[in-house]
């Protein structure tokens, strides 16, 4: 199964974000799962086999529990993939960071400014 064939699902790509916030049981994914999307125990089951058969996902026993976690090669392989892309998105990403960043210094200049009890607008008219 290619490696986006495993991820266009989204209860697969929910199971890796829960695994990406560290290791779980299987029992633990299957009742969020189960909550979030209405699929049974053995649905949930057979995704965490795709994830494992296809190499995102290790497991380990532990009594008798069976301990997922996120492999990250798979990951990494999709990363290089998409930097080709890259390009794309990156300049509109730096962008909007600058807007960000330029509207929270407008804001504690304001606050500090009311904070003093100067009015920023009357300083900028004023000559």
């Amino acid at each position: 199964m290619h490696a986006f064939d495993v991820l266009g699902d989204p209860v697969r790509r929910r199971i890796l974000e829960l695994l990406a916030d560290g290791e779980m049981s299987s029992g633990a994914v299957s009742e969020v799962i189960r909550e979030e999307f209405g699929i049974s125990q053995p649905g949930v089951s057979q995704h965490l086999k795709v994830l494992r058969e296809n190499g995102f996902a290790t497991v380990r026993p532990e009594g008798t529990r069976r301990l997922y976690a996120v492999n990250s090669d798979p990951l990494r392989d999709i990363d290089a993939w998409l930097a080709r892309f890259r390009h794309f998105w990156t300049p509109h990403l730096d962008a909007l960071a600058t807007e960000v960043a330029r509207g929270k210094r407008e804001r504690r200049l304001r606050e500090s400014a009311d904070d003093s009890g100067d009015d920023p607008v009357q300083q900028r008219s004023t000559p």
